[in-house]
């Protein structure tokens, strides 16, 4: 009898572990990925948005607000989990020199406790685009 009590204890504290490294390898893989994501938008949306005429007048570099924004969001979203809700919030767009800052938010939640536990999952980024 103590034996088998024992092996129950030990398969349910084996089956609470998978439940728990499961969930949080979730939680990571969704902070790793807006993390690229976030980077490789913002990188290209800010390209797209330079001001070639600017740039080829007077070698400054400018990017023009809008076509930064509109870009952005558009790649963004293009490869951003469509199961779940974020928020993008962009804190500040400089024309010159061209700088970004950028903080897009999820939340991951899970129900395995039989409790609704939600974690909110937040990456920043701050690019600068400058001449090499």
């Amino acid at each position: 009898m103590k034996e088998s009590v024992w092996g129950v204890v030990i398969i349910t504290f084996a089956v609470i572990s998978i439940l728990l490294i499961y969930f949080f390898q979730n939680v990571t893989n969704t902070d790793q990925q807006n993390y690229t994501l976030l980077r490789e938008a913002t990188e290209a949306a800010m390209f797209d948005a330079v001001d070639r005429d600017e740039y080829a007048d007077h070698s400054v570099i400018k990017i023009d607000k809008e076509k930064f924004t509109e870009s952005f969001i558009r790649r963004f979203m293009e490869d951003a989990n469509l199961s779940k809700n974020y928020v993008v919030e962009i804190y500040k767009i400089s024309e010159d020199p061209a700088v970004v800052s950028l903080k897009v938010k999820s939340t991951e939640s899970t129900s395995a406790t039989g409790e609704l536990v939600e974690f909110d999952v937040s990456n920043e980024i701050n690019g600068l685009l400058a001449e090499y």
